[in-house]
């Protein structure tokens, strides 16, 4: 029997297919694009903190300043309110012993009438005593230089007129004390009140912009609207746009130079009502006359000016030289002592009365022995 290789058909071997590599780098690269973008948000979001509170606290620190500072003009305005008192409780006691001095004055004028052997001499030295008190109480009470010196010239041309030889040393001494108030210079206090009041009424008009630099962020240029429109000017806008807005993004401190920080309303508000503060505080200086307290209210509203205030605005500017032309003046010069007249007239009257009297009793004694 034949053997016949019989050959097993089987199906061909099948290779395996490559199995295919997942790709992951996209997916890492969304997650790490994904973290960055949460980290950068979070920095982002605790920056905004940061500055909500500071924010926060710097408006907390406006409130306590306003506080305080309505809380200084209520006592301010008590204090000038005693003072004001005080001046009219003064001004009353001067009026009592003006009217006390002028009964006095219209005594001895009776007197003068009542007596029989008075002269023309008698009556013109009575006028001058009269006009030598009226000068000293214009000086010490009112310091009323121009007035006093007034009073002096008229009472030294009332003593020229008479024919009393014994006047020689008042006259001589009148004619010190005129030159001495001749030296001194007049203080108009009405002027420099209403000065101080004009810049009290300036301060109100002053705005917010008064308060920065031209260069500070936020600060906007007007435009001229009569400038041309050509295309290099437009050009130049839009860079000087550009540079605004790149400012506003970006600040560059220099830590080398001071720096004045911006005022926020609040802040102007203050600055405004504290300058007014100092300003009356000089007004009632002039009025009182003292020197120390003038000056230093109006180098302190000097000094808040240089500190707060853009000396570039030209309002800023006026306001300046004004308060600095003010601080100059003198509101209490010495005042010269011109009683010394007075005191040599009574004398001279005494000495005239007693000799009257001795020659009316020797009158009377030689009667009496014929």
């Amino acid at each position: 029997m034949p053997v016949t290789e019989t050959t097993k058909q089987l199906p061909a071997p099948v290779s395996p297919a490559n199995a295919t590599r997942v790709r992951l780098w996209p997916v890492w690269l969304i997650a790490i694009l994904a973290l960055i973008i949460a980290l950068a948000l979070a920095f982002w979001n605790w920056q905004q903190w940061q500055t909500h509170k500071t924010t926060m606290l710097v408006i907390q620190e406006l409130r306590q300043d306003t506080a305080q500072l309505e809380n200084r003009y209520g006592s301010r305005g008590t204090e000038q309110s005693q003072r004001l008192q005080s001046l009219e409780n003064n001004l009353s006691a001067q009026r009592e012993l003006i009217a006390t001095q002028q009964r006095q004055i219209d005594h001895n004028a009776r007197e003068l009438l009542e007596a029989g052997n008075r002269t023309r001499t008698d009556w013109l030295l009575a006028e001058a005593e009269y006009l030598l008190r009226i000068a000293n109480q214009r000086l010490l009470i009112e310091k009323d230089i121009r007035g006093a010196l007034s009073a002096l010239e008229s009472a030294d041309e009332v003593l020229r007129e008479s024919d009393d030889i014994g006047v020689y040393p008042v006259r001589q001494q009148l004619a010190r004390e005129i030159l001495s108030l001749r030296g001194i210079q007049g203080v108009d206090r009405t002027g420099l009140y209403l000065k101080l009041e004009a810049a009290i009424a300036s301060i109100h008009d002053l705005t917010d912009q008064a308060l920065i630099h031209d260069q500070a962020p936020g600060f906007r240029m007007t435009e001229d609207p009569n400038a041309p429109t050509d295309g290099r000017n437009m050009f130049v806008r839009g860079w000087n746009r550009f540079l605004d807005t790149l400012k506003q993004v970006i600040v560059v401190r220099r830590m080398d130079e001071p720096v004045k920080p911006l005022l926020s309303p609040d802040q102007s508000a203050w600055a405004r009502l504290n300058l007014q503060l100092m300003l009356e505080e000089a007004e009632m200086a002039v009025l009182r006359g003292n020197q120390p307290l003038y000056e230093r209210a109006l180098n302190k509203a000097i000094n808040t000016v240089s500190d707060w205030y853009d000396l570039t605005n030209p309002a800023i500017r006026g306001l300046a030289d004004t308060l600095t032309e003010l601080a100059g003046r003198n509101v209490d010069p010495t005042l010269p002592d011109i009683s010394q007249s007075l005191g040599l007239l009574k004398e001279r009257l005494a000495g005239r009365l007693a000799t009257g009297n001795e020659e009316a009793s020797g009158t009377e004694r030689e009667g009496n022995d014929s």
